[in-house]
């Protein structure tokens, strides 16, 4: 039988360090709270794990192969692959199912690829005698530090498909609202794109006609027209040898943007700067503050419901809050709680939430339900992005037809004066 080196808190709140033989280390948990005690870590016993890892036969071995550590795998798992999986995984645990079998259940279930990959290695250490946030925690690549420090939680808790079940609700809305954002930007993203190939269309083969018609009939030229015939020139390289200057120039550019917006985001002050520019743009700002404290409550409130230590949870909520004037005010409010002061008072200062955010905060905190009141938050900027995202569609909309009809407008303006001068001078001729 394994054996388990385990850390554990007694009756009188002492911690106590020790060893006890169990077939896993849920056994392990259950027979500690039997004694009394409330484990804060388990752990293999390193001669056990090695006998299990070494000696375990050929079923050990089978797995080992099977993991298929030779396959290359470039990014990480899908939201969605990892939200099904951890939705099924506290749907075996609440059934009964041992963790170990259950892993291999769903390891079974998965097309090749990285995340059976993942899982096959999760299963191999669950095995060798790890807790199951211990395994995790080796595959980054799936799992990340928020969803380790909630698995452990509820093994400590003894509550681990509860746990699993709050963190597939909690994956399952941050995905709905991704693809919320995501779905409104679709529309004028695709608007523009059309827009730009039309102009850039236009400007390669319908105005250098009109600007021979123009010289044959020798018409003196508004400087509107002569504007937009010069832009013409400059998109299909007017300059010889360099035909379509201007136009690769517009391809190229809207191909290093997103490169470039990657590589100064990169760097810590560029990350810095970029996010307090996106906070204060107009329309957009306000639907992303929105967004993301909706994020950070959801995020510490799911923490604190599973039983993560606030001081960790608010490092936790700081580090995934996905904008840097929003993890500095974490990392504020955690330095406040940390010298027992309150959690309102450094995020009112910080002026980063609006004040009924402050004040609902404030009233968790008194009244004890501070991760209830982070959820009714939450669930409240939830329903105001809807109405932030639906009246930016809307106003996008009208919006983007006044930009491309004037844009049209200005182009048929240009073309015609000079049409008008062309005809006037040949009925003054005629007569």
């Amino acid at each position: 039988m394994p054996t388990f080196q385990y850390e554990a808190l007694n009756t009188a709140g002492k911690s106590q360090k020790g060893t006890v033989d169990a077939q896993s280390s849920d056994e392990a948990a259950q027979r500690l709270k039997a004694q009394g005690y409330f484990p804060t870590s388990i752990r293999a016993a390193k001669g056990a794990k090695k006998d299990a890892a070494t000696g375990g036969g050929d079923a050990t071995k089978k797995k080992k192969k099977k993991g298929g550590g030779g396959t290359i795998a470039i990014g990480g798992v899908k939201k969605k692959h990892l939200t099904l999986f951890t939705r099924q995984l506290s749907t075996l645990q609440d059934a009964g199912l041992p963790l170990l079998r259950s892993l291999q259940i769903l390891e079974s279930q998965q097309k090749p690829g990285l995340m059976k990959n993942i899982l096959s290695g999760v299963c191999e250490e669950v095995e060798g005698g790890a807790s199951l946030s211990e395994a995790m925690a080796k595959f980054p690549k799936a799992f990340d530090k928020l969803y380790v420090k909630m698995v452990n939680a509820g093994e400590i808790g003894g509550v681990l498909d509860i746990i699993l079940q709050r963190l597939a609700e909690f994956m399952e809305k941050s995905e709905r609202l991704k693809r919320k954002i995501k779905g409104a930007m679709v529309y004028p993203i695709v608007v523009v794109v059309l827009a730009l190939t039309i102009l850039t269309a236009i400007m390669l083969f319908i105005i250098p006609k009109f600007e021979e018609i123009f010289t044959d009939f020798g018409v003196q030229l508004p400087g509107i027209t002569q504007w937009l015939i010069n832009t013409s020139r400059w998109v299909g390289g007017g300059i010889p040898g360099q035909k379509l200057a201007g136009a690769w120039f517009i391809i190229g550019g809207a191909v290093a943007a997103p490169i470039i917006w990657k590589l100064i985001r990169a760097a810590g002050p560029g990350r810095a700067l970029t996010d307090i520019l996106i906070l204060w743009t107009p329309i957009f700002g306000n639907l992303i503050r929105k967004t993301t404290i909706a994020r950070f409550t959801r995020t510490l409130g799911t923490l604190i419901s599973a039983g993560v230590p606030i001081l960790e949870a608010v490092t936790i909520t700081g580090e995934t809050s996905g904008n840097y004037v929003y993890e500095k005010a974490m990392g504020k409010v955690h330095d406040s709680i940390r010298e027992g002061e309150s959690f309102a008072g450094p995020l009112r200062e910080s002026k980063t939430c609006d004040a009924i955010v402050v004040n609902m905060i404030d009233v968790g905190e008194e009244t004890g339900e501070m991760d209830a009141m982070l959820l009714k938050i939450a669930d409240n900027y939830d329903e105001e992005v809807d109405v932030a995202v639906a009246s930016l569609v809307s106003l996008l909309e009208p919006l983007m037809v006044v930009v491309l009809g004037g844009m049209v407008g200005t182009i048929v303006v240009a073309m015609f004066m000079p049409m008008v001068s062309m005809i006037e001078s040949l009925q003054g001729g005629g007569i």
